[in-house]
């Protein structure tokens, strides 16, 4: 049976004098879904500060022993940096949309950080290679990537318990990048909500430059699929509880406290997220003109949450003075119309409540799912209530038979508390009855499949291209055979990654040393062949024993020569007058994108527009330039944030094919990674070895992700030909 590992930032545990499971809604949804398919470990932090060594090994004992929990001790300035600080203070109110409650230390982050990699330690001491590690929520973003790194091989899944902004909020926070880089460490990612998969999509894009699908985004640790997982509730509990004894008093209890009265329910932690400033202002407005103050009371349950933060605090004081005023405007002598409890209730008096409750009152300015509507559904059976649910709750894409309101209209919130109370039973009934099937059908357990099913389905995608030990062993066996051999290397995508900058893009050491080792083999020439100008590449590679292709075949630099010569000196380019005027009008008309002026070309870029944006007009203009040019001897070319016009007699495959032919070499090894190198890849012939670098359709013959990969290529490579050498 193969072993899943479960990790969040908390056990389900309560660490005291005693140690005593606590119940929650992951332990729920785990519970059904683990007996018949995986062995369950669970790794996490028991929820307090432990010093003593004796103290620490007897707790890690009891927890493996009795449950299969795995505890990562913090320290509590460990726990304030990470949890209070960083998590809470700086994270949560950008997952929520606020980046005006956000604050942010550099401490925070290191702590971060630190915590993260202690989990990831923790991790691969408990799972071994084939265990299948799935990471909860925001505390823990970095850590995919930290266990990536680690092992490459490892199945690892992250659920995002929260929301996820658009990229306009996310790009406030100071380590967007590296957040949004340690969730594509995962090979699948969940989200509650369609929407949120969009918005992460749309960062990844703008943040780090990656295409992406629906389904997958592409990088350089190979494909994080996406999914929507929208969580479920333990509705068999709250059935079972409402069964009960317990319940049954608690009910009859509720019922002779509030008799004669309606009830509208409103429970949630005291958070700002969840509008209870604007949801009182909203009562407020509808108590002004409710007839009959005596026969309707509103019970709030708000739970304590996160107390030694100042604008948690400020919170606090701010719904108690509410409550006070409102209470004290309307109150009469048989009743007070808020009854406010801040405090945890019990179990059995929570699914009484929700039961009993005539209108569920759930009105967060955003919430990732909401439980709390999902768990009044459950419970509404015999007389059925009303939802009013905000229209910004992750559940409202779900429970679509609730009054959908805007939290921050006051006015329709009131008036959606009117028509919940005037809805006559068969309506009531109706809605109810749809969203209940909905909530016992979808529920905890179902979520937790769908995810594990599809994080044990998705296995690296490849194709027959993709590089594997098998195929790199047939490409070193026909270096090991051949005699002359010829390099020929595009370089930015393929040698180098892209930079939002080009004239960023210098080789590093690494590349250098490759250079400078193909260089060295003996019956080997290195050619690099790119759409850089003759400057650029002379600057950088002019001290080398290295051919110098520019502008994608027309000039060519021989070592030791003294000038640049050209491919094809004959080429027609009349249409280039006519080309840049166009490229121009596209200048002006996208901002960030710049017009490059080659001697045998013209290249509109946009790599440093709106992604979305620049590819739109990038669609546009291939598409006018090739009406324009129908009838003329060019090509045309949109590549990786480039629309290209080049002549058709002048290409890499062209250069290729004469250098292949001159040099009488017995293999040529050709690398690229866009339409440009297509030209040298559909060349059929039998000495020349074709690789394609990154996505997309290619008439390669192999395939590598990406150009880290590729330098591990082409050093396994040299390494044979040094070998062969000596």
């Amino acid at each position: 049976m193969q072993t899943l590992v479960n990790v969040s930032n908390r056990l389900p545990v309560t660490v005291g004098k005693t140690i005593r499971q606590a119940s929650g809604g992951l332990t729920a949804a785990l519970e059904g879904l683990l007996s018949d398919a995986f062995r369950l470990k669970w790794v996490g932090w028991p929820g307090a500060p432990v010093s003593a060594a004796e103290r620490r090994e007897e707790i890690a004992h009891f927890l493996l022993q009795e449950y299969n929990y795995v505890p990562v001790y913090l320290t509590r300035s460990e726990v304030n940096g990470h949890y209070h600080g960083f998590a809470n203070s700086s994270l949560w109110p950008i997952l929520h949309y606020m980046p005006n409650y956000m604050h942010y230390d550099e401490q925070w982050w290191e702590t971060y950080l630190e915590v993260n990699q202690r989990f990831a330690e923790c991790i691969l001491e408990t799972a071994d290679e084939d265990a299948i590690i799935w990471v909860h929520d925001y505390q823990l973003m970095v850590l995919p990537r930290l266990l990536r790194r680690a092992r490459p091989k490892q199945r690892i899944g992250f659920f995002l318990h929260t929301p996820f902004p658009s990229y306009e909020i996310f790009r406030c926070h100071p380590k967007r990048v590296e957040l949004v880089e340690g969730l594509l460490g995962a090979d699948l990612v969940g989200f509650h909500t369609y929407g949120y998969l969009r918005h992460f999509r749309s960062t990844v894009l703008r943040l780090l430059g990656l295409e992406s699908h629906a389904a997958a985004v592409a990088h350089d640790t190979g494909h994080t699929h996406l999914g929507v997982y929208p969580i479920g509730i333990n509705a068999p509990k709250f059935e079972a509880e409402l069964a009960s004894p317990r319940s049954a008093r608690a009910r009859q209890q509720i019922r002779k406290n509030f008799a004669g009265r309606r009830i509208v329910l409103s429970v949630e932690r005291l958070d700002y997220t969840k509008g209870i400033p604007n949801r009182l202002d909203a009562i407020d407005r509808f108590l002004s003109s409710y007839p009959d103050l005596d026969r309707l009371v509103f019970i709030f349950v708000s739970v304590p949450s996160r107390e030694s933060v100042f604008e948690y605090q400020q919170l606090r004081e701010q719904v108690q003075r509410q409550v006070g005023e409102i209470n004290g405007r309307y109150a009469t002598m048989a009743n007070s119309p808020i009854h406010f409890i801040y405090n945890p209730i019990k179990f059995e008096e929570l699914a009484a409540l929700y039961s009993l409750a005539d209108v569920c009152l759930v009105t967060p300015l955003i919430d990732g799912m909401n439980l709390v509507a999902k768990e009044y559904v459950a419970c509404q059976d015999e007389n059925p209530g009303v939802l009013v649910l905000s229209e910004f709750a992750g559940a409202a894409e779900e429970l679509f038979n609730a009054l959908t309101v805007n939290p921050y209209d006051v006015g329709q919130v009131a008036d959606a508390l009117q028509r919940a109370l005037d809805m006559p039973e068969d309506e009531r009934r109706q809605r109810m009855r749809q969203m209940r099937a909905r909530v016992t059908a979808f529920d905890a357990q179902h979520w937790a499949k769908s995810f594990c099913d599809d994080l044990v389905k998705h296995e690296e995608r490849t194709d027959s291209l993709d590089m594997s030990a098998e195929t790199e062993a047939v490409i070193l066996d026909r270096f090991r055979r051949a005699g002359r051999i010829a390099f020929f290397l595009d370089y930015d995508g393929s040698l180098r990654e892209f930079e939002s900058e080009p004239h960023l893009a210098s080789p590093d050491s690494e590349i250098l040393e490759l250079v400078n080792r193909i260089q060295g083999v003996p019956s080997v020439d290195p050619y690099i062949i790119s759409g850089r100008d003759a400057q650029q590449l002379e600057t950088w590679f002019g001290s080398f024993a290295v051919t110098l292709v520019a502008e994608h075949g027309y000039l060519f630099h021989r070592p030791g020569a003294r000038r640049w010569e050209t491919l094809n000196a004959s080429g027609d380019f009349s249409w280039k007058p006519r080309v840049l005027e166009v490229l121009r009008d596209y200048e002006g008309e996208t901002p960030g994108s710049v017009v490059e002026e080659k001697g045998s070309a013209l290249v509109w870029h946009y790599r440093k527009s709106d992604p979305e944006f620049g590819s739109w007009k990038a669609h546009a203009l291939a598409g006018e330039l090739y009406e324009m040019l129908a009838n003329l001897p060019v090509e045309i070319h949109h590549g990786k944030k480039i629309v290209e016009v080049s002549s058709i007699y002048v290409n890499k495959g062209a250069a290729m094919e004469r250098f292949m032919r001159e040099g009488r070499y017995d293999l040529g090894f050709c690398a690229g990674d866009d339409q440009t190198d297509e030209t040298m890849f559909r060349l059929e012939r039998d000495d020349l070895l074709s690789v394609k670098i990154g996505e997309g359709a290619t008439r390669a013959r192999y395939r590598v992700r990406d150009p880290r990969r590729f330098r591990a290529l082409l050093r396994q490579i040299l390494d044979l030909l040094e070998s062969r050498a000596q």
